[in-house]
């Protein structure tokens, strides 16, 4: 950061740190004890797709390194990869691989989020969401058509914040409606 930046107040982006990824089984049982909600088995990963025939050959690469991969598109051009697994732990690993798969390649600028989903008994959905270029994550519930429950999401915060890295502008705890997994 440059004498000028810390002038007008600018500050430095967080670097990405894709481990922070594996704090999320240590959470999901915190989040268990506080909460209820358990891990759902999925998880999945959003990004701008790049043209061309190297991203092309990379995302065939994730999907046979792992298998199980699910790709979609929402409305807003993001690619989704959906992974599903037996447990968190998998579900993280390869989030992870996903993740790293496409950082490595140098398409890391076009990563957006990632995310885990939890359920409750009641039939509720949470995602506690990594934001990729910030470093840092969220939690969104969603409550039915375009509504979530904020409430929830203070909650979830305040049970986490000790295990991840949360997120302190709530204008970046963006809604990731019908993503994948969730």
């Amino acid at each position: 950061m440059g004498w000028l930046d810390a002038l007008l107040g600018r500050t430095k982006p967080a670097k990405p740190d894709l481990d922070a990824l594996f704090a999320l089984p240590s959470a999901a049982v915190t989040l268990q004890a506080a909460t209820g909600f358990t891990p759902a088995g999925a998880g999945s990963v959003a990004f701008r797709a790049a043209e061309g025939g190297a991203f092309a050959q990379l995302e065939r690469d994730v999907k046979d390194l792992l298998g199980r991969v699910e790709v979609s598109e929402d409305t807003y051009g993001y690619t989704w990869l959906l992974v599903r697994g037996d447990d968190v732990s998998t579900v993280v690993t390869d989030l992870h691989a996903v993740n790293s798969s496409l950082e490595s390649a140098g398409f890391g600028p076009s990563l957006l989020c990632s995310l885990v989903t939890f359920a409750d008994p009641a039939g509720r959905t949470l995602a506690l969401v990594y934001l990729y270029k910030q470093g840092t994550f969220y939690p969104f519930a969603p409550a039915g058509g375009t509504r979530r429950d904020n409430a929830l999401e203070l909650q979830v915060r305040g049970a986490i914040e000790g295990e991840l890295r949360i997120e302190p502008d709530l204008s970046r705890w963006f809604p990731v409606w019908g993503a994948p997994g969730l």
